[in-house]
């Protein structure tokens, strides 16, 4: 194909232009690379180092989680709670979920081993820490241990983030109550309360059968005050023996 003189012209005009603008765009990108070069490359520096720590931390965490991971395993072989707490004690420490498991497991232990004191303060301690389901377990077993002697008052004060209406722990915060309540002997109190509970569709299964034995139960006059013993009768009177 043969172009006609004007035809060329515009190719050759066109080339020109092209050849402008790249030297031009040259001419920027070596003006840009003279002012801020170095930056760029302290950029790449940073954003490579980054991926790098990143990289390492990652690695890091992994072998904490296996070491907590393997600790764990091994303190829950142990069969004496008094030995198992200060195992468990050394995991409490440790990042991610391993710790605040750690820590009630510990808890646990100090409750079998006898020491019920520190164990509630730990389970309190727990429950402030954490307002998921760790936290909500450590809040019910702390009312549990306190349960038979503590106030109501103080109980509800304990259990009030969970004892509320929609709340997934409400029942197991209302049983709580309902023993207190029978401990407190305050039959009719809490029948209704375990009444309440065995009826309660939103309650697990188990937990509305020991309410319904516990109605029962107390439906049977369990708990109510059932007069006193009354005196033996006299002892008939002592004769001298005849000779």
């Amino acid at each position: 194909m043969v172009l006609g003189p004007g035809r060329q012209k515009d190719l050759a005009v066109s080339d020109i232009f092209r050849e402008v603008e790249e030297d031009v765009r040259r001419e920027r990108l070596e003006k840009f690379w003279k002012a801020y070069g170095v930056w760029v490359i302290a950029f790449a520096m940073l954003v490579l180092a980054g991926v790098g720590g990143f990289e390492v931390w990652q690695r890091r965490e992994a072998a904490e989680r296996v070491k907590a991971s393997d600790a764990f395993t091994a303190a829950q072989r142990i069969s004496e709670p008094g030995q198992a707490a200060p195992a468990f004690a050394k995991i409490a420490d440790a990042r991610g979920g391993y710790g605040l498991i750690a820590k009630l497991s510990q808890a646990n232990a100090l409750y079998a081993s006898g020491r019920p004191l520190d164990a509630i303060n730990l389970y309190k301690e727990i429950a402030a820490a954490d307002s998921g389901e760790i936290g909500a377990v450590a809040r019910l077993r702390a009312a549990w241990a306190l349960s038979s002697n503590a106030p109501r008052a103080d109980l509800e004060k304990l259990l009030a983030p969970l004892d509320t209406p929609t709340g997934a722990w409400r029942a197991m915060a209302r049983e709580i109550l309902a023993f207190s309540d029978y401990r407190a002997a305050k039959v009719k109190q809490a029948a209704t309360a375990y009444h309440a509970l065995a009826d309660d569709a939103q309650a697990p299964d188990s937990l509305r059968v020991r309410a319904r034995a516990m109605a029962d139960f107390l439906d049977k006059g369990a708990g109510s005050d059932s007069g006193s013993v009354p005196p033996p009768p006299p002892l008939p009177p002592t004769t001298a023996p005849t000779k």
